[in-house]
Formats: structure tokens, sequence, C-alpha cells
């Protein structure tokens, strides 16, 4: 589940923490910064919404 919660408008504020998104022939995959597992593809071709792409440049 995503670490920051609904404003109450529908959208959030800012990135998710403890997640990051690469693509890989085509299909965006999150991951998790905790343990590195990848959690799920998305293969529309779109990035995950509100997820910071790798490289991670937020710390």
């Amino acid at each position: 589940m995503a670490k920051n919660r609904p404003t109450g408008d529908g959208s959030r504020k800012g990135s998710v923490t403890g997640r990051t998104q690469f693509q890989r022939n085509g299909i965006w995959y999150k991951r998790n910064a905790d343990t590195g597992r990848i959690m799920n593809g998305k293969a529309d071709g779109t990035p995950h919404k509100g997820v910071a792409k790798e490289p991670d440049r937020r710390r």
C-alpha cells in the first residue's frame, strides 16, 4: 500500500516513498526500495503514477 495518504480529492501530494520504477523492453516495473524486489509490471507503455524513476535522485 502507498505510504502517503490521499488528500481527499483523489490525488496524492509528492511521490510514493519506498518505491522506484524502471523500464525494460517497453514494460514499466515497480521496485520496492527496501528489499529490491520487483512488485509488478505495467505493459501499456506508460509509467506508474507518482513513483520515482531510477536512478532515484531523491536522496
